[in-house]
């Protein structure tokens, strides 16, 4: 028997006059991330079949691309009943079930029967050779059968994908990656409707450790088995984070300090191609994050700012840490340059003129301007370094 990979695509057969791009990008995504595993590829309007040597394994690696509504290892035959039949009863020899049901796609339309002919002939099929019975609505098992002018494939388990977009669909984004939960969940997310990730990271040492900025690594590294192109801008934030606690009415030292890394991602952004800026930012979670907090932080911008845990809890955030693989990293006791200075009240509803005045006494822009020129960029993530530093 024959074995190759079925992809289905899901959300991407809703893009009509796109759908080219949209399937070209998914193909492009798998051959760069499950590549030494495929043997050859074919792209079809609907569906992907992929020839590999290691089924197994290639499973798993498509279980981290977005795109893909569902995997399936599926037997190929020749298409006629006698040797569908054959391939059936070697399938089923290897399964347990008391029910089933017979699905039928007959895309070849010269076939002398039509599917829900076949769907009855091979159900009467399996009746005789297997003690089970038939049931349309809830079966144990599935059988699908897809008869094609020249071969007909057999398949009966569906594995779920991760649906949404494939990744760079909709070009990079730049993602505020701190040390904590809710910013890989972000970039997770943004991943899932095509936006292709760069990470900015604001270390201030000494204030933060070695410990801090490899914990920050390893989480990009987590969040890049769904990209393979993620590279990391490390900003020198120091000296401006310095100048902020000495200039700056404690309660408001967060509020600028924001101020200060929305600026400096924007020219980030625009230096790199990246259409929007995301972070981890949920709605009310702390006092940088209520709504008049964002009002205040955000009109140092224009440049677009997506939030995909705005509305999430906290409890929602940590599930879906867990299910990527982030949670374990994150709540590692390394301090980021967010929590070392953090004040004993920071105010919850800033006032945006009041911000403005506090900047007006230190040269905030000449800071900014050295953090952008000392900006250390890894392109090339490498795990096994920053692993032993943790």
């Amino acid at each position: 028997m024959d074995k190759l990979i079925l992809i289905k695509y899901g959300e991407l057969t809703t893009k009509k006059k796109n759908r080219k791009t949209f399937i070209k990008t998914l193909k492009n995504n798998i051959l760069k991330l499950g590549g030494n595993n495929i043997t050859e590829i074919c792209d079809m309007y609907d569906r992907m079949y992929i020839k590999t040597s290691n089924p197994i394994l290639l499973v798993e690696q498509l279980k981290t691309i977005f795109g893909i509504h569902s995997i399936v290892i599926c037997h190929k035959t020749e298409t006629d009943i006698a040797s569908i039949k054959q391939l059936i009863m070697n399938i089923l020899k290897e399964k347990e079930f008391k029910t089933f049901k017979v699905e039928t796609k007959r895309s070849y339309k010269q076939f002398p029967q039509t599917s829900m002919e076949v769907s009855r002939h091979l159900g009467g099929f399996i009746l005789k050779n297997f003690i089970s019975k038939v049931d349309v609505h809830n079966p144990e098992l599935i059988v699908f059968v897809e008869i094609h002018k020249d071969y007909t494939y057999v398949y009966t388990d569906e594995i779920k994908g991760l649906g949404g977009y494939p990744v760079g669909i909709q070009g990079k984004g730049l993602l505020m990656l701190s040390g904590g939960i809710d910013s890989p969940v972000s970039g997770y997310l943004a991943l899932k409707r095509g936006v292709d990730l760069e990470c900015l990271y604001f270390e201030s040492p000494p204030h933060t450790s070695i410990e801090a900025k490899n914990k920050v690594l390893k989480l990009a590294d987590t969040i890049n088995k769904y990209s393979g192109n993620i590279k990391v801008h490390i900003v020198p934030f120091t000296r401006l984070q310095e100048e902020i606690y000495k200039n700056v009415d404690p309660s408001y030292i967060i509020t600028i300090m924001r101020r200060m890394m929305y600026r400096i991602a924007t020219i980030v952004a625009k230096k790199n191609n990246c259409k929007v800026i995301i972070n981890g930012e949920s709605i009310g979670q702390v006092a940088s994050q209520t709504l008049t907090s964002m009002i205040a932080i955000n009109s140092v911008t224009n440049y677009p700012i997506i939030r995909p845990v705005a509305c999430l809890d906290k409890l929602e955030i940590i599930d879906i840490a867990k299910k990527i693989g982030t949670y374990e990293t994150s709540i590692l006791p390394f301090e980021d340059c967010c929590t070392i200075f953090l004040p004993d009240h920071p105010i919850i509803n800033p006032n945006l003129k009041r911000c403005e005045e506090m900047e007006q006494t230190f040269d905030y822009e000449k800071l900014i301007e050295e953090c952008v020129s000392n900006i250390e960029t890894i392109k090339k993530l490498e795990p096994d370094k920053f692993s032993e530093l943790l």
